[in-house]
């Protein structure tokens, strides 16, 4: 019987190390091993096999973390230890775990943090089309026109990109929510910009079926396992590569096309 082999970088994700992207960059600066060895980027780890990073161990995950957080404004999306307000250092947790997607310093509301990297993959994947909610209070009276063209296709010639379509209500006269399936920088903020509206308030309520509800800013929360089935179930068809990969895997080109998912949001 053969014996069981998992990809490295899928190792890696699923210890809660970091993502697949940053393990083939760990991998190919050449500070992960296996066995003592030296691994190669596409190699595959057997069971019972001792993996190190950095000269530590990474040993597959015994439970899964979820946690749903309020983040306020101030906190940065980061894990850089040298960044004051760092997300990672702001929650404490004691297991290591990572953000799934950012929000802005300037932004709260609902971010999810987990130690199993291929949730986060399927999650932020803009190609996968999954939908995150948001609340957004400008700094004039609302029109018809702009919430409209707000939920049209819009360029953001700043970052070469235009919008997908998204779902726009009117809240009250300032204030509109949002639905998007895509996480460009400052996505939001550069849309309503280009209205010649200024963000004064946004908070993001939803990412996929996980809801910020009651939570107060600075807490978070466990996952509930009746979320967390149904955020699997919405994830089962999800794929967590870069578009590039998944063209060239379809159209024969071998992943030579070039485009990323950042282009092609």
């Amino acid at each position: 019987m053969k014996e069981k082999e998992i990809r490295l970088n899928k190792y890696l994700s699923e210890a809660g190390v970091c993502s697949r992207r940053e393990a083939d960059r760990l991998i190919a600066a050449g500070k992960v091993k296996i066995d003592g060895e030296t691994a190669q980027v596409g190699a595959k780890v057997k069971e019972g096999q001792r993996v190190l990073v950095k000269g530590k161990e990474a040993a597959p995950i015994q439970k899964k973390i979820l946690l749903a957080f309020y983040k306020p404004k101030g906190i940065v999306c980061t894990a850089e230890k040298m960044e004051e307000n760092n997300i990672i250092d702001y929650i404490n947790y004691p297991e290591r775990i990572y953000y799934a997607g950012r929000l802005d310093k300037d932004s709260e509301g609902l971010i999810l943090l987990t130690n199993y990297g291929d949730i986060v993959n399927k999650m932020m994947r803009s190609a996968n089309g999954h939908e995150k909610e948001y609340v957004v209070k400008v700094n004039k009276k609302l029109t018809d026109e702009f919430l409209t063209k707000m939920a049209g296709r819009v360029p953001l010639e700043e970052i070469n990109a235009v919008t997908k379509p998204s779902k726009v209500t009117k809240v009250d006269d300032y204030t509109f929510k949002i639905i998007l399936t895509q996480g460009l920088n400052r996505q939001i903020r550069r849309m309503c910009m280009y209205f010649g509206y200024r963000v004064v308030a946004l908070k993001r309520i939803r990412v996929m079926n996980i809801k910020l509800g009651n939570l107060k800013r600075g807490e978070y929360r466990d996952v509930t396992e009746t979320e967390l089935a149904e955020l699997m179930r919405l994830l089962s068809d999800s794929d967590n590569r870069p578009m590039a990969l998944r063209e060239g895997k379809n159209n024969g080109s071998n992943g030579t096309n070039q485009r990323t998912d950042r282009q092609t949001k």
